[in-house]
Protein backbone atom coordinates (compact mmCIF):
# COMPACT_ATOMS: atom_id res chain seq x y z
CA UNK A 1 0.00 0.00 0.00
CA UNK A 2 2.83 2.40 0.84
CA UNK A 3 4.36 1.72 -2.55
CA UNK A 4 1.15 2.86 -4.33
CA UNK A 5 1.02 6.04 -2.26
CA UNK A 6 4.65 6.83 -3.05
CA UNK A 7 4.08 6.24 -6.78
CA UNK A 8 0.95 8.43 -6.69
CA UNK A 9 2.87 11.19 -4.90
CA UNK A 10 5.67 11.04 -7.47
CA UNK A 11 3.23 11.16 -10.39
CA UNK A 12 1.36 14.10 -8.85
CA UNK A 13 4.57 16.00 -8.20
CA UNK A 14 5.58 15.56 -11.83
CA UNK A 15 2.22 16.96 -12.93
CA UNK A 16 2.76 20.25 -11.09
CA UNK A 17 3.90 23.13 -13.27
CA UNK A 18 7.58 23.87 -13.16
CA UNK A 19 8.32 27.40 -12.12
CA UNK A 20 11.15 28.83 -14.13
CA UNK A 21 12.56 32.26 -13.70
CA UNK A 22 11.96 34.28 -16.86
CA UNK A 23 14.92 36.60 -17.27
CA UNK A 24 14.53 39.49 -19.66
CA UNK A 25 17.73 39.71 -21.68
CA UNK A 26 16.89 42.35 -24.28
CA UNK A 27 14.49 45.23 -24.53
CA UNK A 28 13.15 46.35 -27.87
CA UNK A 29 12.16 49.87 -28.79
CA UNK A 30 10.21 50.88 -31.87
CA UNK A 31 10.61 54.59 -32.48
CA UNK A 32 9.97 57.04 -35.29
CA UNK A 33 12.96 57.79 -37.47
CA UNK A 34 12.50 61.48 -36.68
CA UNK A 35 13.23 60.65 -33.01
CA UNK A 36 16.52 58.80 -33.64
CA UNK A 37 20.06 60.16 -33.61
CA UNK A 38 22.35 57.56 -35.13
CA UNK A 39 25.96 57.06 -34.02
CA UNK A 40 28.69 58.59 -36.15
CA UNK A 41 31.12 55.73 -35.57
CA UNK A 42 30.83 52.07 -34.54
CA UNK A 43 31.95 52.77 -30.96
CA UNK A 44 29.61 55.68 -30.27
CA UNK A 45 26.12 56.11 -28.90
CA UNK A 46 22.63 56.10 -30.30
CA UNK A 47 19.98 58.44 -28.92
CA UNK A 48 16.23 58.10 -29.36
CA UNK A 49 13.00 59.01 -27.67
CA UNK A 50 9.91 56.83 -27.52
CA UNK A 51 7.49 59.73 -28.01
CA UNK A 52 7.68 63.37 -29.02
CA UNK A 53 7.39 64.57 -25.41
CA UNK A 54 9.69 61.89 -23.94
CA UNK A 55 13.31 62.46 -22.97
CA UNK A 56 16.07 61.01 -25.12
CA UNK A 57 17.48 57.62 -24.16
CA UNK A 58 21.21 57.39 -24.89
CA UNK A 59 22.73 53.93 -25.30
CA UNK A 60 26.13 52.62 -26.26
CA UNK A 61 26.73 50.83 -29.58
CA UNK A 62 29.75 48.70 -30.39
CA UNK A 63 31.64 47.23 -33.30
CA UNK A 64 29.41 44.15 -33.03
CA UNK A 65 26.14 46.14 -33.26
CA UNK A 66 24.19 44.93 -36.27
CA UNK A 67 22.52 47.42 -38.60
CA UNK A 68 19.75 45.98 -40.78
CA UNK A 69 18.25 47.74 -43.78
CA UNK A 70 15.21 45.93 -45.22
CA UNK A 71 16.26 42.78 -43.38
CA UNK A 72 19.83 42.74 -44.72
CA UNK A 73 22.88 43.56 -42.61
CA UNK A 74 24.74 46.68 -43.76
CA UNK A 75 27.60 48.81 -42.48
CA UNK A 76 26.83 51.81 -40.31
CA UNK A 77 27.88 54.27 -43.05
CA UNK A 78 25.46 52.75 -45.58
CA UNK A 79 22.72 52.60 -42.94
CA UNK A 80 23.16 56.31 -42.15
CA UNK A 81 23.23 57.19 -45.83
CA UNK A 82 19.99 55.29 -46.55
CA UNK A 83 18.16 56.84 -43.61
CA UNK A 84 19.31 60.34 -44.55
CA UNK A 85 17.41 59.95 -47.85
CA UNK A 86 14.04 59.24 -46.17
CA UNK A 87 11.62 62.13 -46.72
CA UNK A 88 8.80 61.19 -44.33
CA UNK A 89 10.78 60.52 -41.17
CA UNK A 90 7.74 60.62 -38.86
CA UNK A 91 6.13 57.57 -40.51
CA UNK A 92 9.17 55.29 -40.66
CA UNK A 93 9.79 53.05 -37.66
CA UNK A 94 13.23 52.09 -36.41
CA UNK A 95 13.67 49.08 -34.12
CA UNK A 96 16.42 49.23 -31.50
CA UNK A 97 17.37 46.12 -29.48
CA UNK A 98 19.10 46.85 -26.18
CA UNK A 99 20.94 44.03 -24.38
CA UNK A 100 20.24 44.80 -20.75
CA UNK A 101 23.07 42.83 -19.15
CA UNK A 102 25.77 44.30 -21.41
CA UNK A 103 24.00 47.67 -21.54
CA UNK A 104 24.68 47.90 -25.25
CA UNK A 105 22.58 48.07 -28.40
CA UNK A 106 22.85 44.79 -30.33
CA UNK A 107 20.76 45.67 -33.38
CA UNK A 108 19.21 48.65 -35.14
CA UNK A 109 16.87 47.86 -38.01
CA UNK A 110 14.49 49.59 -40.41
CA UNK A 111 12.34 48.46 -43.32
CA UNK A 112 11.89 51.19 -45.91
Amino acid sequence: MKFKVIIAAIVLSLALPVTAQADIVQRGYEVALSNVRLPRNPGGTIAFKECDRCDYVVLRVGADTLYRLNGKPVRLAKFREALAMVADRDNEAVTVLHHLERNQVTEVSVNL
